[in-house]
């Protein structure tokens, strides 16, 4: 019976803990992660890491003075082969990050070859090898699908244009960073998560102090809800071919002033003079590119024409470009390429055909073309992001309902510059007024002694 009471005692609280792990694992993997799945990893790199160096080719012979000492001081007559000095370990709620100092022979790109093997020997979900500096490379692993729910790290970059928009799967924030990178193209077939990016990019920029201008040709079904937050917005072809005019001549004025001071750029100009930055966002490209009749051709090429100008020229005056649409290619008629070599960022949701893909990111990225191809579609949000340089990633943006993005822009709404030459595209806010003789929304409760 004392035997029974104590696997009763010992027992029981054992199969709670465990069962208690095995749920956190499937619905709280950040809890079970910290709980359990840190430390274990810590321990199985520590006992593991120089023998998973050594098979996986990432180690060097030592140098002669290493070498000599070994023999010598050490009395040891067999010298064993170098791996990269671990200089820092961290761990995370969502992984770990390794600080490497790599020896003389070893470049990044060994271990960059490696990580894939280093995954599968640490019992990690993912390892992303980053070089920091000449020399030294980061290993970031994480334990888990960090883009299966999405939560957004509380640490990401800041900057006078920085916008955490979503979240890579090395557990960094993605942002877009409009002083590094001040044009971009995003693409995406229907419900691929494109818009749900657009609306946490929006969310965060309401939030500077910046000018928002939208282009939304589908009569402003997804953009009018932000109109607190908007200096201006253009719901018709028409509509945007006079606002792009208007935002050409604003760049002119801009570089006016540029050459008045002597500077480079906007944000070379003294505080009181420096004029808001202001960012374009064109909700469906290909709506500026087509036309149904031959007397709509002219219009065209002068809304194309002025989006190459700002894609070339704008940068310098403070005016930035994000544009959206689910293809963008050759087709759509003359000037597309021109203008897409002008968007640096790129992110891809999932396309329709391959060919969208490479639009998006084979002139920049080949290799990421095929990650965007196997993108699935019960993962809205999921896209590839690339950019100039050749690299990429995978990110996800949290989810962001449309009434969510409209309260957070009418609650920044009193940051809403007022520029002038953009008045007449300024959107009405629309109140909504009880018609006389209904019904109040409270009843009243009659008054007793």
């Amino acid at each position: 019976m004392a035997d029974l009471t104590t696997l009763w005692e010992v027992g029981l609280p054992l199969a709670g803990a465990g069962g208690g792990l095995g749920y956190a694992r499937l619905r709280a993997p950040r809890v079970f992660w910290t709980v359990a799945g840190l430390p274990v990893a810590r321990v199985r790199f520590a006992v593991t890491y120089r023998a998973t160096m050594d098979v996986c080719g990432l180690t060097v012979q030592p140098s002669r003075l290493r070498a000599f000492l070994v023999r010598n001081v050490a009395r040891r007559s067999d010298v064993q082969p170098v791996p990269p000095s671990v200089r820092r370990v961290r761990g995370s709620s969502t992984g770990m990050r390794v600080t490497l100092r790599l020896p003389a022979g070893l470049e990044p790109a060994d271990v960059m070859a490696a990580s894939e093997r280093l995954r599968h020997a640490w019992g990690v979900h993912s390892v992303h090898v980053v070089e920091t500096k000449p020399g030294f490379v980061e290993l970031r692993m994480t334990g888990y699908d960090v883009l299966r729910q999405v939560k957004m790290p509380r640490r990401h970059p800041i900057g006078q244009m920085v916008v955490p928009v979503a979240l890579r799967e090395d557990g960094t924030a993605f942002v877009r960073d409009y002083l590094k990178v001040p044009h971009a193209l995003t693409l995406g077939a229907n419900q691929s998560g494109k818009t749900m990016y657009l609306r946490n990019l929006i969310a965060g920029l309401a939030r500077l102090p910046v000018a928002l201008v939208g282009i939304d040709c589908k009569r402003g079904v997804e953009q009018r809800r932000y109109a607190p937050r908007l200096s201006a917005l253009a719901v018709t072809p028409e509509e945007a071919s006079g606002l792009l005019n208007e935002l050409v001549d604003e760049m002119e004025s801009r570089f006016d002033l540029l050459s008045q001071y002597g500077a480079a750029d906007l944000w070379a100009l003294p505080d009181k003079v420096r004029p808001v930055p202001i960012v374009l966002l064109v909700d469906e490209v290909a709506e500026l590119f087509l036309v149904a009749v031959k007397k709509d051709e002219e219009r065209r090429d002068r809304m194309v024409t002025q989006l190459i100008r700002l894609g070339q020229m704008a940068r310098a005056a403070g005016i930035y470009l994000e544009i959206c649409g689910q293809r963008f290619g050759s087709e759509l008629g003359k000037g597309a390429t021109t203008l897409r070599a002008q968007l640096t960022g790129r992110v891809v949701h999932r396309v329709n055909d391959k060919q969208t893909a490479d639009m998006g990111l084979g002139d920049i990225a080949p290799d990421a073309v095929v990650a965007v191809t196997t993108i699935p579609p019960d993962k809205p949000g999921v896209a590839v992001a690339g950019d100039s340089s050749g690299g990429w990633s995978r990110i996800r943006t949290p989810d962001l309902s449309a009434e969510e993005a409209a309260e957070t822009c009418a609650q920044f709404a009193h940051l809403t510059p007022a520029l002038p030459a953009l008045a007449p595209y300024r959107p009405v806010i629309r109140t909504v007024v009880p018609a006389a003789g209904s019904a109040p929304l409270v009843k009243p409760i009659p008054a007793t002694d």
